[in-house]
């Protein structure tokens, strides 16, 4: 009964979702507070029926019911217990249930929180968010049913995908989910405010957190997934342009320029049609990111259906959601007066440059990921278009992008100074040229600019301090003045500068591990020792043992620095028999932010087995750089100004009257 549970409690909350699409807006329109609140409970009961539905299918894989199709294609009575748990959106279903399990999480937390919102926005912003979940409930019931059950249950499951079997993926989807589909809420809020006609400073308050939120989440679920890939899939890379790599990626651009242009829009009343459209345009990508992975046009590690029918059916979701947002822009856009003028040099001619940037990254991106698909469409060709074309068009693109950073923060409002701000700016100028002369020093080969792009990242994170510093007024005033200032700093203007100085460190750990790593590939066997940037590794010796659902093939290598041993290391391979597949599992070997990656080939039959032996040089601050940024993106998310009602409007606005 738990399935049919599970499926009784979708249903339910798909009607719920029809109804949260429909009253709302009559009332709205009427003027009918009653039927405006209607939204308001019909998003929180949505969510308690799906959270059910979850609960439901969670429920059948952690007990091994193979009686259902979902969980005897994807679970084994073997597996332990977390790959359970993970199990659950580890595939098309399931994840699509997490996937609208989420979105009805933010309807319900602005029906919580968003009693500040105008009553007629608010009930607008939930019939928006209705009508995009009532599309993907319809798609779940009539494509992809999770509660399928099977006519004669078979004994044992087919497992889980071994490439799945990580822990990595009890974190990776649900991060990156709660950032794409966080971002409908600022699709949500753009449509609705199209719909009444009336965008203004207060709206880009209010939309500001949500942006935030899901683009914290986004962050760190795109580095979960690179950190996943770059030890679970044994190639040692972190990033290899994959279209659905490139399908996070430029949600991540786009909502990034957003948060930056609702800014200028919040603070100058600035930039209305632009921050209109870039909330559509990311939540759209978001979209498009799932059509590709879910449609089956792609083939990657990172795809989960290759139902055609399910590809044409999220197809029509995309064009109606896409078509009907960007027509209702063009027709209300025109109407939407501009605001306050500014000089190119100002800060919001800063945070102009930097929308103009990162807009044409992304659609350099898109334009790599989606052409070798339309000309195999068009022609029957099939290219791929790969890391040459991206390192060329993406990189160039954000290295003024980089030097404009610092600059932003010290310009004034309206009209700046901007030699003014380079001058505040010798000090990471002097230790910008001090990191580019001991990178050069300190070098052995690689490419010529890197040193320079060491630079411009230690320039970057100079910069951010220097804004705090110039803030507090540190060596200006008393030190004991400049701690109370920096007491008193607001968290958003530190969380501006952590998030931009991990930029920088991400910048570093890039340009260190594609320039100066070291690879060695050997076939070995025990007591064999191979040498890499000044390490010995040596096999001890090869060993088989049985997993709970797997066999392995485990090797210890013994590693030493200078004669002195300093760590063990197994890296292993694992034959999973009810799959039919086999996994590598990579071992790290971390000394301070570098890492030695080993991960094995195939076995010989004299007893020897093939290593690739990586020295990858400050490769965790590709990561750490993220979790900066996102740390820096909490921070500002947990400033009071960000979290309050935006100031009362003013009297050409009085029609907005606050949600009760």
């Amino acid at each position: 009964m738990t399935a049919e549970a599970g499926h009784y409690a979708l249903v339910l909350a798909f009607a719920l979702a029809l109804i949260q699409s429909i009253v709302p807006m009559l009332g709205a329109r009427w003027g009918d507070a009653g039927l405006m609140n209607v939204g308001r409970s019909a998003a929180l009961a949505q969510l308690l029926f799906v959270a059910l539905s979850f609960a439901a299918l969670t429920a059948l894989h952690v007990s091994s019911d193979f009686s259902v199709t979902n969980v005897f294609e994807n679970s084994h009575s073997l597996k332990p217990l977390i790959y359970k748990f993970t199990g659950v959106w580890g595939n098309h279903e399931g994840s699509m249930l997490l996937w609208v399990l989420i979105l009805a999480l933010f309807g319900a937390l602005v029906a919580a929180f968003g009693n500040n919102l105008p009553l007629t926005l608010r009930a607008h912003v939930l019939a928006v968010q209705a009508w995009v979940a009532a599309a993907f409930y319809l798609f779940i019931l009539a494509t992809s049913n999770p509660f399928l059950r099977i006519a004669s249950p078979p004994i044992e499951g087919r497992d889980l995908n071994p490439i799945l079997q990580d822990v990595g993926l009890a974190i990776h989807p649900p991060l990156l989910y709660l950032g794409y589909v966080g971002f409908s809420i600022s699709f949500s809020f753009a449509v609705a405010a199209l719909i009444e006609g009336r965008i203004d400073a207060a709206w880009a308050r209010w939309v500001r957190p949500w942006t935030l939120m899901a683009w914290v989440f986004l962050t760190l679920g795109i580095a979960m997934g690179s950190y996943w890939a770059y030890y679970e899939l044994g190639w040692g890379g972190w990033w290899f342009w994959d279209p659905v790599e490139n399908a996070s990626l430029m949600p991540w651009l786009s909502g990034t320029a957003l948060l930056h242009s609702a800014v200028v829009m919040e603070k100058r009343n600035a930039l209305k049609v632009w921050t209109v459209l870039l909330a559509i345009v990311t939540f759209s990508l978001s979209l498009l990111g799932t059509f590709l992975v879910r449609s089956g046009v792609l083939t990657s590690v990172h795809t989960f259906a290759t139902d055609p029918s399910r590809g044409v059916f999220i197809l029509l979701i995309l064009c109606f959601f896409i078509g009907g947002s960007l027509a209702l822009y063009a027709w209300r856009a025109t109407s939407l007066r501009q605001g306050g003028l500014f000089a190119p040099i100002s800060r919001e001619g800063a945070l102009v440059l930097n929308n103009l940037f990162l807009t044409t990254a992304c659609v350099t991106v898109l334009v790599g990921t989606l052409y070798p698909l339309g000309l195999e469409v068009l022609t029957g060709d099939k290219i791929s278009v790969g890391a040459p074309f991206f390192n060329l068009t993406f990189g160039p693109l954000f290295v003024p992008l980089l030097i404009a950073v610092p600059f932003g923060p010290l310009l004034a409002w309206k009209r700046g100074d901007l030699l003014g701000a380079a001058q505040r700016l010798y000090a990471a100028g002097i230790a910008a040229l001090f990191a580019v002369a001991v990178a050069w020093a300190w070098a052995r080969g690689g490419a010529a600019l890197a040193p320079l792009a060491i630079g411009l990242a230690v320039f970057v994170i100079v910069g951010a301090a220097v804004e705090l510093f110039e803030r507090i007024g540190l060596f200006r005033v008393p030190f004991g003045t400049a701690v109370q200032r920096a007491i008193g700093l607001p968290r958003s203007n530190w969380g501006t500068a952590f998030a931009h100085a991990g930029l920088g460190v991400a910048l570093i750990g890039i340009v260190c591990e594609t320039t100066w790593n070291a690879e060695h590939i050997a076939t070995m066997k025990p007591n064999d020792v191979a040498t890499i940037a000044g390490y010995s590794v040596k096999l001890d010796n090869i060993v088989q043992r049985q997993g709970p659902n797997y066999r392995e093939q485990v090797t210890r290598f013994v590693i030493s620095h200078d004669g002195e041993t300093i760590g063990v290391m197994t890296p292993s391979k694992r034959n999973f028999s009810t799959r039919g597949m086999s996994t590598t599992e990579a071992a790290l070997l971390t000394r301070g932010a570098s890492q030695l990656y080993i991960s094995l080939g195939d076995a010989g039959a004299d007893g020897s087995i093939a290593a690739r032996i990586y020295y990858k040089p400050l490769v965790l601050l590709i990561w750490f750089g993220p979790v900066l940024m996102a740390f820096g993106g909490l921070l500002s998310l947990s400033d009071r100004r960000l979290r309050v009602g935006a100031p009362k409007p003013a009297k050409s606005a009085r029609g907005l009257q606050p949600a009760e």
